[in-house]
């Protein structure tokens, strides 16, 4: 059970504040029968809300996808930087700010590409648990070429089987050394690839290059497991995910 003005909150009817206000002219009924209380208690399964004649098609378990830009942020607020919320449009944006909506995970600062944001919890715990090890596929260009100029692709190699094997990745700064988890490296050429890695460590993507001798120029992750970015959102765009996209998270 939920109070009338939060859901409609939710549901991107204004603040509660707002909200209140709106019920008190009478357009509000629940099943039929015209609710004046903002703090009516109201079964988001078997009740049904209008507002002006309209029902409100109530929003839950949502899964949002995002082509995150560079400069932006993957938190709830940030003085300095625009965050991935300030880039969703109105009605997400109120899920947002009602405590509904959150991020799954996060991605650095410069780094471009899929993000994921909703309103279940258990999804997101299956997502991040460590213990799941799901995949993350990021499209990486890097600083220094792995081919030399006679044609050699030893380097290329070398870069291969360190990743597969699990790579030894120092201390950065306050950051701890870990050992990562065995990697996929797939060149494209002399100075870019795809990687796909099985956990979430600080900066990994970077550090791990860094310990091969190499520096990350432009990152943007590219899958979460078996669901592939949208190639037709541009920066900052954001949709909803499919239900057969859900199912390739699941797997």
């Amino acid at each position: 059970m939920e109070r009338l003005d939060k859901i409609l909150a939710h549901e991107g009817f204004g603040t509660r504040k707002d909200v209140k206000k709106i019920i008190r002219t009478g357009v509000v009924t629940i099943n039929g029968e015209i609710c004046q209380s903002a703090n009516t208690h109201i079964d988001e399964k078997k009740d049904t809300i209008s507002v002006d004649g309209k029902d409100i098609q109530l929003h839950s378990g949502i899964y949002l996808m995002m082509n995150k830009p560079q400069n932006v942020v993957s938190s709830s607020k940030d003085g300095l930087h625009e965050t991935v919320f300030d880039l969703l449009e109105e009605r997400y944006y109120n899920l947002f700010l009602s405590g509904k909506l959150h991020l799954v995970g996060r991605l650095d600062i410069d780094t471009e590409g899929l993000i994921l944001l909703t309103d279940d919890g258990v999804f997101t715990h299956n997502m991040i648990s460590p213990k799941k090890h799901i995949s993350k596929t990021y499209y990486v260009e890097l600083r220094d070429s792995v081919t030399k100029e006679d044609g050699e692709d030893g380097l290329a190699l070398e870069y291969v089987n360190k990743f597969s094997a699990g790579l030894s990745v120092p201390q950065d700064g306050i950051e701890e050394s870990f050992e990562a988890l065995p990697a996929q490296l797939n060149w494209i050429n002399n100075n870019s690839c795809y990687l796909t890695i099985y956990e979430g460590k600080y900066h990994q993507v970077k550090r791990m290059f860094a310990a091969v001798g190499n520096k990350v120029t432009f990152l943007k992750r590219t899958a979460i497991g078996h669901l592939e970015l949208d190639k037709s959102l541009l920066p900052g765009d954001v949709r909803e995910i499919t239900s057969d996209e859900l199912f390739l998270l699941e797997k």
